[in-house]
């Protein structure tokens, strides 16, 4: 049930007697909000036998009313105040009353704010309208709490500025709640677990972990399981030293030592052999390990956060994974549900990577026609919010007016190749076949990512190249990888790099 609360023109709330749980004693709640209207209908809500409630509407006021009044047990607070936003509130209270749970409302959603109210430790954060049973189930529990309880985040003292969660983007509740769990976990060292379907943003969350944490000073680095060979991989986390296997010329400092620490992310930690998965055990439980080749025993501070986009729990059951590591990964879980899912999030999506892409491509595109928004919204995306990244890319190079069309999207089109090229006189050399390709499009990507060029045109022929050899082999990845000479790890790295399903 959702009630919508935003002036006068709706009549106070009557209590319900059926939402209230008697909690003991009456509890006194400090509400923080400059619409008058709104806070007596919030506080009609309660039951005044048992919740007392005293109104202010300006922030600057809280730390004085809080300090001078010792029995106040909650405080309600807006984000949007005058002279003082709610957030800066938040970070008063901490010094002012340890422990004090602080519920944050607001009237718009904000990935930032939910992220940094709960970083500073907001009991929980609220965003309007209201649903009932949890805006009443919050209140209850937060005021279950003595107040001589410590707030499990309110003896972590910030010493520099707080991080933004970056290039997380969307509305939806689903993505609100992620950036919730973000602001809660940052701060604890605790290995965590991140789950989703591949292009879902899973690096992203966890580099938004990272910058939230008192870590954030010191490296994240990151590597893709899946990409490399057990051989490399082994070296690529531990290091070796000189002369260890064939071809170690020289001693390698691993990814270990390097985010000393700092955070190491494991992409597809799934797809990591047993024997690489007992020696990152080894690490976890201990602290230490040795580099391949080596006798010296190494101690590392290392944050592990670590994602999949498979279900490890089937992965245990096949014996593929173990078991101990599992839960030695999953102290903190946060899952990533695909963008069909969370469709709230699309044209905030497809907005910010316009403007981000234009500005970087320096074309005149800033918008995106109605038609093309309905169809970006309702079309599934597979693979998720990287293939919808790729696809803006494309269409800002491709499109030839100011504002994109479905026909720009290389989702939408019908003809995918865009140039028809007749080939059958070629033998050997498609060179003349590519340049009619590149030459109509060269001078705007030369004009819109100098420097950039080949790279954006080896990234575009790599996906074009592996796409048409799946749909040939129709799927089959095996086949594929042998008839492009390249591993399956390779491959199923570009597969999700790419977004190609």
């Amino acid at each position: 049930m959702l009630l919508v609360l935003h002036n006068s023109r709706y009549p106070p709330i009557k209590p319900c007697r059926e939402w209230y749980w008697v909690i003991g004693d009456m509890k006194k709640i400090l509400l923080v909000d400059d619409d008058k209207d709104l806070s007596q209908s919030l506080a009609n809500l309660f039951d005044p036998e048992k919740f007392r409630f005293q109104f202010l509407e300006d922030g600057t006021e809280v730390s004085r009313v809080v300090s001078e009044s010792r029995d106040i047990d909650l405080v309600m607070l807006d984000v949007n105040l005058p002279s003082l936003s709610g957030l800066e509130v938040l970070k008063q209270l901490r010094e002012v009353k340890e422990g004090l749970p602080v519920i944050v409302i607001s009237g718009f959603v904000s990935t930032d704010d939910a992220m940094e109210a709960m970083r500073e430790g907001a009991f929980e954060y609220l965003t309007k309208p209201f649903q009932i049973e949890k805006l009443i189930d919050t209140v209850n529990k937060a005021c279950g709490f003595s107040t001589n309880l410590t707030n499990p985040y309110a003896d972590v003292k910030e010493t520099t500025p707080a991080h933004g969660v970056g290039e997380i983007v969307g509305q939806s509740p689903e993505i609100v709640e992620i950036a919730k769990l973000i602001g809660q976990v940052a701060n604890s060292d605790a290995a965590a677990l991140i789950i989703g379907e591949s292009g879902t943003g899973k690096e992203l969350v966890a580099r938004a972990i990272h910058r939230n944490s008192r870590r954030h000073a010191n490296p994240f680095l990151s590597v893709n399981c899946a990409a490399l060979p057990e051989a490399l991989l082994e070296s690529e986390l531990f290091g070796h030293e000189k002369g260890a296997f064939t071809g170690a010329y020289f001693k390698r400092i691993g990814k270990f030592e390097q985010a000393d620490n700092g955070t190491l992310f494991l992409d597809e930690i799934a797809d990591m052999s047993m024997l690489t998965q007992s020696k990152l055990l080894r690490v976890l439980q201990e602290k230490q390990f040795e580099r391949v080749g080596g006798n010296e025993q190494i101690n590392v501070n290392v944050r592990i956060v670590a994602a999949t986009n498979k279900s490890l729990v089937q992965c245990m059951k096949d014996g593929s994974f173990r078991v101990d590591l599992f839960y030695r990964l999953k102290v903190v879980s946060l899952y990533i549900p695909p963008l069909r899912e969370r469709r709230a999030d699309i044209s905030m999506l497809v907005n910010h990577f316009c403007e981000r892409f234009a500005s970087q491509l320096n074309q005149s595109v800033r918008s995106v026609s109605k038609k093309a928004m309905q169809m970006l919204t309702k079309y599934q995306w597979p693979g998720n919010v990287r293939e919808l990244e790729n696809n803006i890319q494309n269409a800002l190079v491709m499109s030839k007016g100011d504002t994109l069309q479905p026909e720009d999207f290389p989702v939408f089109s019908e003809d995918k190749s865009r140039t028809q090229v007749d080939i059958s006189s070629l033998k050997d050399d498609y060179t003349d076949s590519f340049k009619k390709i590149v030459d109509p499009i060269m001078p705007r990507l030369i004009t819109g990512s100098p420097g950039g060029v080949f790279h954006f045109l080896e990234s575009a022929f790599e996906r074009a190249v592996i796409s048409s050899c799946l749909k040939h082999f129709d799927g089959n990845q095996v086949k594929t990888s042998e008839a492009l000479g390249i591993s399956r790890n390779t491959l199923r790295d570009r597969i999700s790099r790419y977004g190609l399903y």
